[in-house]
């Protein structure tokens, strides 16, 4: 028997909750704060803390290389863009409508994985995806 925490379910449930919780604390805390300066200080949050883990655990840097460093980077761009968008969108949006909009980007995960590195989902898997996309639409126009 294995440990639950050895499966990708687990921590993709836990992200999910933690992504729920974050929208609500994150419309909280936008309220009276410039989008813009309340994405800073939870970047600067989220550095100190992973900073922090990587010095406890004393986490070891095997297999850095300038391709991981290149794409890792431009994740962590991409990751800027979409909290700066998603702030601003909490700032003048109800969460419960922003947070599955943002949620849209499984829907594009699924076409981009697919398109650019060849994965492959089963008809169900793309019904799923299907759902979702009208799931978020129709929370959307709400």
């Amino acid at each position: 028997m294995t440990a639950i925490g050895a499966h990708w379910q687990f921590w993709a449930a836990l992200a999910a909750i933690f992504a729920a919780v974050t929208a609500i604390l994150a419309k909280v805390g936008v309220d009276e704060v410039n989008p813009d300066y309340a994405t800073f200080l939870r970047t600067l949050v989220v550095v100190a803390v992973l900073g922090a883990m990587l010095f406890i655990r004393d986490t070891p840097r095997d297999g850095v290389t300038v391709r991981s460093v290149v794409f890792l980077t431009l994740s962590g761009l991409a990751t800027g863009a979409s909290w700066v968008c998603y702030f601003r969108a909490l700032k003048i949006g109800n969460a419960a409508q922003v947070a599955p909009v943002d949620k849209l980007s499984v829907v594009l995960v699924a076409v981009f994985a697919a398109v650019f590195l060849g994965e492959k989902l089963p008809l169900l898997g793309w019904l799923g995806v299907s759902l979702i996309a009208a799931g978020a639409a129709l929370v959307a126009l709400a």
